[in-house]
C-alpha cells in the first residue's frame, strides 16, 4: 500500500531561503501561490508577457516576471499552465535557465509521462497534485483545512527530491488533509481515465442522456433538468462526505431500490469493456496523441472547438440558464466569465 503524509511528516523550513516560481496564475497557479505566501514562502510569478493575470498577480503582492525570467531567479519551479503548452513554453523559457540542484514541479503528469518534457539529469523532478481544483484549494487553506495531494518522485538529483516535494505539499495545505504517494505514470493514467470515463465524459453524458429520454418522451424540459442534472450534485456531495453506504442511508427506500434493480442495467459488462478501451488508449499513449495534434498550431485545435461548440448548443445549456436564475445563490462565485 502506498504511504499516506501528513503534516507531521513534513518540514516547511526546508523552503526556507528558496525561491519558489509558480508559472502560471489561473485555477491552481492563483491558489497555490497564494498559499504558499501566506505559509512564509517567497513567490514569484512567471508568466507570458501580455497575460491578462499579470496585473491581477501584481495587485495580490507578487512580483511577476517572465516564465524564463521567474525560472532563472528560482530554486524550485512549479508548471502550472495547461498541458498542451508546456513543452513549447519549457523548450524555450524553462530549460535554458535551469541549474545544479534545481526542483522542477509539476501538478499533473502528463508531460513527463508522455515524453514531452525530458528535464536533465541535475535537476529533481518531482509532483504534488491536489485532488481538487484551485479555488477549492485556495478556500480550504484559508478555513484551516487543506485539498488531499499526491506526492510523486521522477528524479532524485539531489537526494532530498521527496522531503522538498513534502514541504511543498503542507505550504499549499495539502499536507493539512494528507498526501498519497503515487508515480507520474499512475496518475497520469488514473487521471486521464477518470476525467474521460466517469467524472466528466461519463457524467455529463449520462445526465444529457438521461435529459433527452424525458424530453423526447413528453415532459417539460425544466422537469427534465431538476431531476437529471440539478440533483446530481445533492447525490455527489452526500457521497462525498460519507460514501455510497451514506448516500443511499439519506435517499428514499424508493430511490435506493431503484438505484441497485437499475445501476447494472445501466452500466454493462459492454459498459466496462468500452472503459477498457478508453483505459488502453490512454496507456498506449493514443489519446495523448491525439490531444496535441489537434492542439498544435497544425491542428488548430479545430476538432476541439467543434466539439465545445456542438456540447454547447445541447438543449439542456439552455433550460439550465434559465433554472439556475431561481437559484438564490444566483450571480454568487460565478465560474464562467460573462
Amino acid at each position: 500500500m502506498a504511504k499516506i503524509y501528513y503534516q507531521e511528516d513534513c518540514n516547511l523550513s526546508l523552503l526556507e531561503g528558496k525561491t519558489i516560481a509558480i508559472i502560471g496564475y489561473g485555477s491552481q497557479g492563483h491558489a497555490h501561490a497564494l498559499n504558499l505566501k501566506e505559509s512564509g514562502c517567497h513567490v514569484i510569478i512567471g508568466l507570458y508577457k501580455g497575460s491578462k493575470s499579470w496585473k491581477r498577480a501584481e495587485e495580490q503582492g507578487f512580483e511577476v516576471f517572465t516564465a524564463a525570467e521567474a525560472a532563472k531567479q528560482a530554486d524550485i519551479i512549479m508548471i502550472l499552465i495547461n498541458d498542451e503548452k508546456q513543452a513549447k513554453m519549457y523548450k524555450e523559457d524553462i530549460e535554458p535557465n535551469l541549474e545544479e540542484g534545481n526542483m522542477l514541479m509539476f501538478a499533473h503528469g502528463f508531460n513527463i509521462h508522455f515524453g514531452c518534457i525530458k528535464p536533465p539529469k541535475f535537476v529533481d523532478v518531482t509532483m504534488i497534485a491536489p485532488k481538487g481544483p484551485g479555488h477549492t484549494v485556495r478556500s480550504e487553506y484559508q478555513v484551516g483545512k487543506g485539498v488531499p495531494c499526491l506526492v510523486a518522485v521522477e528524479q532524485d538529483a539531489t537526494g532530498k527530491a521527496l522531503e522538498m516535494a513534502l514541504a511543498y505539499a503542507l505550504g499549499i495545505g495539502g499536507a493539512r488533509a494528507g498526501v498519497l504517494e503515487t508515480t507520474f505514470r499512475t496518475e497520469t493514467e488514473t487521471d486521464l481515465f477518470g476525467e474521460q470515463a466517469v467524472l466528466c465524459g461519463g457524467v455529463c453524458a449520462l445526465m444529457q442522456a438521461g435529459f433527452e429520454v424525458l424530453t423526447e418522451a413528453g415532459y417539460d424540459p425544466r422537469n427534465a433538468y431538476f431531476e437529471c442534472i440539478h440533483e446530481m450534485k445533492l447525490i455527489v456531495d452526500l457521497i462525498y462526505q460519507s460514501g455510497f453506504s451514506g448516500m443511499r442511508y439519506s435517499i428514499s427506500n424508493t430511490a435506493e431500490y431503484g438505484d441497485y434493480v437499475t445501476g447494472p442495467k445501466l452500466i454493462t459488462e459492454e459498459t466496462k469493456n468500452t472503459m477498457r478501451k478508453i483505459l488502453k488508449e490512454i496507456q498506449d499513449g493514443t489519446f495523448a496523441k491525439e490531444f496535441l495534434l489537434d492542439m498544435s498550431d497544425a491542428g488548430g485545435q479545430v476538432h476541439f472547438q467543434a466539439m465545445r461548440k456542438l456540447a454547447q448548443e445541447h438543449p439542456s445549456e439552455k433550460v439550465g440558464e434559465e433554472i439556475r436564475k431561481l437559484y438564490s445563490w444566483n450571480g454568487e462565485d460565478k465560474l464562467l466569465d460573462n
